[in-house]
């Protein structure tokens, strides 16, 4: 099974660091965050946890829960987390799927064969509340993730969720950002009231509306 951006992310059962989850009631009316890691105790993922977890206010203030995959035993994940911890300066608290059976990496399309047969690949899903699949991205295996990036994409989903609005290319939050060309430029005023330039006719810019 291929997901793609806008299909409904999958729900499941799954032993995790914590006990046993069901994806949705962990979600709840939250944005969440799935990633994957090729195998426990391996040392760019330990970055990579130990990053997500320092973060964890960012993702927090966002409305986002964070859940990691990999395809080791919850009891190895718990020794691992340790590892983390210790070499990291951090304490991780949110879940990680013992995934031994491969069956959210399937429903997920994490392991790809020609990368290998067994690992899965640094695939990352942002999922929203009504938990469709608003973007994925997938890394190979030796390439730790950009969790700057993750948070930065986030809050643009969050922004143009509620807004006519799209991110320009390397936008942060509180920078211009564009008017669909849905809206005529007659009636930007009266959307956003805060002004805007007209660059080009299909090229309008305007404040950050929520800020």
């Amino acid at each position: 099974m291929s997901l793609r951006i806008g299909d409904t992310a999958p729900n499941f059962k799954a032993e995790t660091s914590i006990g046993e989850i069901d994806f949705y009631e962990f979600l709840g009316d939250s944005w969440g965050v799935l990633f994957s890691h090729p195998a426990d105790y391996t040392p760019v993922c330990t970055t990579e946890l130990g990053r997500t977890s320092a973060l964890k206010s960012e993702f927090e203030k966002r409305n986002v829960k964070v859940l990691a995959l990999s395809v080791d035993s919850a009891e190895s994940h718990k020794g691992w987390i340790k590892d983390i911890n210790e070499t990291q300066n951090t304490e991780v608290d949110f879940p990680i799927i013992a995934d031994e059976d491969k069956k959210v990496a399937d429903l997920y399309d994490m392991i790809h064969p020609n990368a290998s047969e067994t690992l899965t690949v640094r695939s990352l899903f942002i999922i929203s509340p009504d938990k469709k699949v608003k973007l994925m991205l997938t890394y190979p295996a030796s390439t730790g993730r950009n969790f700057n990036e993750v948070l930065r994409v986030i809050d643009s989903l969050q922004l143009t969720a509620n807004y006519s609005v799209a991110t320009p290319a390397d936008w942060e939050d509180g920078q211009d950002v564009v008017v669909m060309n849905s809206i005529k430029t007659e009636d930007i005023p009266a959307r956003f009231p805060k002004g805007h330039k007209v660059i080009k006719p299909y090229l309008r810019t305007t404040p950050q509306p929520n800020k």
